[in-house]
């Protein structure tokens, strides 16, 4: 998903650097769970980045006009780590959150085959909701995204075998 790469495969990342009163809370909260939905790279205090393109871009930008209307301060940037190994690390750490994101879901998607037919149906509408929101942040997806998928279908075809056996009996 990385765009504008420059000949040493170094892309370019959107940066929001910001800084929001303590209190009233809410807003900075509000903020906090719009950044975590995104599944932004924490680079420090303040500092978070995410691959650049036209969506990221737009979603740092109405996030820094609400920090800004909290009586925040905040600044959206266009930037390039240096070095690949930069980079990688970048990618790695959001690699590894989106890991235990989607397995969280395989670990449900098992927990839910013991279930009744209508658990388990319910289980899939929900862990299918689930992996689509993960995908909407993965920028960097992480084997563990396979096996959620595989783990979500198999909890489907559970619910088709279930309705055959029980249709012939």
């Amino acid at each position: 998903m990385m765009s504008a790469r420059r000949d040493d495969g170094i892309g370019q990342w959107v940066l929001l650097a910001y800084r929001i009163p303590r209190e009233p809370s809410r807003p900075r909260i509000a903020v906090w769970r719009k950044l975590e939905r995104l599944g932004v790279a924490r680079l420090g205090d303040g500092l978070v980045a995410l691959p650049a393109d036209a969506r990221t871009r737009e979603q740092f930008d109405w996030i820094a006009d609400e920090i800004t209307e909290a009586d925040g301060t905040a600044m959206v940037w266009l930037g390039r780590p240096t070095t690949t190994g930069q980079e990688q690390q970048i990618a790695t750490g959001m690699r590894i959150a989106r890991a235990a994101e989607y397995q969280a879901v395989i670990d449900e998607a098992v927990g839910a085959q013991a279930g009744s037919g209508a658990e388990r149906t319910r289980a899939v509408r929900r862990l299918r909701s689930e992996l689509h929101r993960i995908g909407r942040r993965d920028f960097f997806p992480p084997a563990e995204r396979d096996a959620a998928r595989a783990a979500v279908q198999a909890l489907v075809g559970t619910d088709i075998l279930d309705s055959a056996t029980e249709e012939r009996a």
